[in-house]
């Protein structure tokens, strides 16, 4: 068997550290960099700060392949595929943040024998622009299409791998594209433009399913249309497929959110106004806000209400609540005058700073006692399985808005619930 190229993973936050563990686990060393000390440490001892399923296992059962380490130079003397997975959030102007990933190039140096993989989101250009300051060392383009929740089995299994490299690179474009060829996935070779735009076109396709959706949602509920029938006909047509047709809230997250606004950005840069997307945000942040208004329509004024709101990370099997509806629901709701309670499962630390006068619950029932009526917001698993004749004997008023259409409405109905879903 051949042996297999070491790695170097910079920046070992949610993609650094799926990226380290999967890496090491098919066989490689892997040489992690992170510039905080103390998450180094932690991970050495095998300690995961992130709520990720199955990430855990894997990077306690790959110790002995997983060298965590603030020095660069150790990264560069063991590796010469470097992973840069570093953050790279909005600025002000809407214009990606990118000194992460120039101080990262800064601290490689100039070497022919090393090549920078760029798996940070960056705008269409990025590598283009690096390659010409940087002539001697090499650029891969390898964005990451990981989904939080699923993101182990996301790396492990993946639709396609996408490599893109440009004259002078070709070589270590072939060694990115050698190490994903284990997972028999599609690999599609390409420049690097093209594979950066790849990930941005994607992520902005998947927000315009759900604007879509949303849109039919809300046009079902004038016209008595049931969204989740009309969903699953319209899936069920190959050109279309069923994933991303599920009417909510709105989405959130660090993926959809800042990539539909960078491919915003990045067309009105060039002087072209991208009118789908502008209707894409807008239908996203209308939809979280619509939740007040059903609210209003079965408990009139909301001053002094009590509404509580279960779940607050973005999305379920994670902690991440970047762009999360609950923080936006939860203002709106104490604007209105209304007092909040929130309760979730893993992600509440991570809230708790940014909800505002917000009462923070230990437990759905607790979060739901005596409240006037209840928002589902996260479909956390332990939801569904509350007892819902309980819960309404605890409620002062039994209103609940499922903003994921994930409760069993005629159970609810029949617990003495006025249920209102989306789209339904």
């Amino acid at each position: 068997m051949a042996e297999k190229e070491p790695i170097g993973v910079i920046g070992v936050g949610w993609v650094g550290l799926v990226t380290a563990a999967c890496f090491a686990d098919l066989g490689h060393e892997v040489y992690a960099r992170d510039v905080i000390q103390e998450k180094v440490d932690s991970l050495t001892r095998g300690e995961v700060p992130i709520h990720e399923p199955g990430l855990a296992e894997l990077v306690r059962k790959n110790a002995a392949r997983l060298h965590f380490t603030t020095d660069m130079d150790e990264v560069l003397e063991n590796a010469h595929l470097l992973f840069c997975c570093v953050d790279t959030p909005p600025t002000y102007s809407g214009d990606a943040d990118l000194s992460r990933v120039e101080k990262v190039v800064e601290e490689i140096g100039d070497s022919t024998d090393h090549a920078i993989v760029m798996k940070s989101t960056v705008p269409v250009g990025t590598g283009r622009a690096i390659a010409r300051k940087r002539v001697d060392v090499g650029y891969v383009s390898c964005p990451e299409f990981l989904k939080e929740g699923s993101a182990v089995t996301d790396f492990m299994h993946p639709d396609r791998v996408v490599v893109g490299a440009d004259e002078g690179s070709e070589e270590f474009g072939k060694r990115v594209a050698a190490l994903y060829e284990p997972l028999e996935a599609p690999i599609v070779m390409t420049d690097v433009a093209s594979a950066e735009m790849v990930k941005l076109a994607s992520n902005a396709f998947l927000a315009t399913k759900i604007s879509f959706i949303n849109e039919i949602a809300n046009v079902s509920e004038e016209l008595g249309a049931d969204v989740q029938e009309v969903a699953k006909g319209m899936g069920l047509d190959e050109r279309i497929g069923s994933q991303f047709l599920r009417a909510g809230i709105g989405y959130g997250g660090s993926c959809f959110p800042k990539d539909v606004s960078a491919l915003k950005q990045l067309a009105g840069n060039t002087g072209y106004h991208f009118q789908l997307l502008t209707a894409v945000i807008e239908v996203n942040e209308l939809q979280k806000r619509r939740t007040i208004g059903k609210l209003q329509k079965h408990l009139g004024s909301l001053v002094g209400k009590e509404i509580a709101l279960l779940g607050v990370a973005f999305k379920p099997d994670t902690d991440d609540v970047r762009e999360a509806t609950a923080l936006v629901l939860a203002a709106r709701l104490q604007g209105e005058g209304a007092h909040v309670r929130v309760y979730d499962p893993v992600a509440i630390e991570n809230a708790r700073d940014m909800l505002g006068g917000a009462s923070i619950a230990g437990s759905a029932l607790e979060a739901i006692d005596g409240a006037d009526a209840a928002v589902l917001v996260t479909e956390w698993s332990e939801f569904a399985e509350l007892d819902w004749n309980e819960v309404r004997g605890r409620m002062r008023q039994a209103v609940l808005i499922d903003g994921r259409n994930y409760l069993p409405r005629e159970t609810l109905e029949a617990a003495g619930f006025a249920y209102e879903g989306v789209g339904r």
